[in-house]
């Protein structure tokens, strides 16, 4: 993962009492494995979605279960959250540093 183009949720964030970079950096941390597995959805949306494509080209019948692509989805965030390098992490967390540096401004 060399760049992340899209925002990460960071919910509720107390702007005001992140006062250091030690304060960010640990926020940043708290809201890393949410957006691990918020990042795993996100390409397994896509993946779900070529493969149907895939699949209805090919001549098969593509799976229009919305609960089997909700499972797909789920769990593959998931195992990204829980198979993620450290240097995934770590380029997620400093993702997120920027993101409420933006914020703060």
């Amino acid at each position: 993962m060399n760049k992340i183009n899209f925002k990460i949720k960071i919910g509720n964030v107390n702007l005001t009492s992140l006062e250091t970079e030690d304060d960010i950096r640990k926020e940043a941390k708290r809201l890393l494995p949410q957006a691990l597995v918020e990042i795993g959805e996100a390409a397994a949306e896509t993946t779900w979605d070529e493969l149907q494509k895939s699949m209805k080209k090919s001549g098969m019948k593509p799976n229009t279960s919305s609960s089997a692509k909700r499972k797909f989805v789920q769990d593959a965030g998931k195992n990204y959250q829980k198979g993620a390098s450290s240097s995934q992490k770590k380029a997620v967390e400093d993702h997120i540093v920027e993101q409420i540096r933006e914020l703060k401004k």
